[in-house]
């Protein structure tokens, strides 16, 4: 506000700040609102970076699959490993145009923020015309594509963002006891029809698509993941 003044000034002196209201002004108050996942955070300089390894039947080299987290709110209880971006390697041209079609997409979503989760079941719902295959270890993996997501879901489980469903030491118990049992009466396999983690003449979970279904006193169990019909 202007203020007129229109007698002579016979004296002045320098107003002293408020020290309360100095201090206020002077220090800006500190917003601890955490700091969240979105697409107008710039990449630092450095990020934490997991690589998975993979040797798919469909691919004549092993992919590399490097997934790169950004870390939020350091060291403060709002820290967080949020995934960043992705990259596949290998050797294999045969798919290098999709794959890196479908890298940036993945990491354009993964800086779009929020809840990337859903990613998963995306990707390991897309099944190969052509069939899908057993890797390592007796899981059917129905495409390339959903082995991907498959890596994704495990990265994301092993920073947190998804909750493993880990079986009991009980269940894990009785699963060791069935298989024994299951292989101690089926010892006329041979070494090739042994190769599995499994034995050779389980079937296929519809759980957790192993091939590790037993049947036992007339009950189906799966020695993977202890999905049962009797229960």
């Amino acid at each position: 506000m202007t203020v007129k003044i229109s007698n002579k000034i016979v004296g002045y002196r320098v107003k002293k700040a408020d020290p309360a209201a100095g201090e206020s002004a002077a220090t800006p108050q500190q917003d601890n609102t955490p700091v969240q996942m979105n697409e107008n955070i710039e990449r630092p300089d450095f990020l934490l970076g997991t690589t998975y390894k993979i040797k798919p039947p469909v691919a004549e080299h092993a992919m590399y699959i490097t997934i790169n987290d950004i870390l939020l709110n350091e060291d403060t209880d709002h820290e967080s490993r949020q995934p960043y971006e992705v990259f596949i390697n290998s050797k294999s041209m045969e798919h290098f145009q999709w794959v890196i079609a479908l890298t940036r997409v993945i990491s354009a979503v993964f800086r779009k923020g929020g809840d990337v989760t859903f990613l998963v079941e995306e990707l390991r719902s897309v099944y190969d015309p052509n069939g899908g295959y057993f890797k390592k270890g007796g899981v059917f993996m129905p495409s390339l594509v959903a082995e991907i997501g498959a890596v994704i879901e495990k990265h994301l489980k092993a920073i947190g963002l998804l909750e493993s469903e880990e079986m009991s030491e009980t269940t894990k118990r009785i699963l060791a006891e069935k298989r024994a049992e299951f292989e101690a009466s089926t010892s006329t396999a041979t070494n090739d029809e042994k190769s599995s983690d499994y034995p050779a003449n389980a079937t296929m979970c519809g759980k957790c698509s192993t091939k590790a279904v037993i049947v036992m006193d007339g009950c189906a169990t799966c020695l993977s993941c202890g999905d049962s019909k009797c229960q």
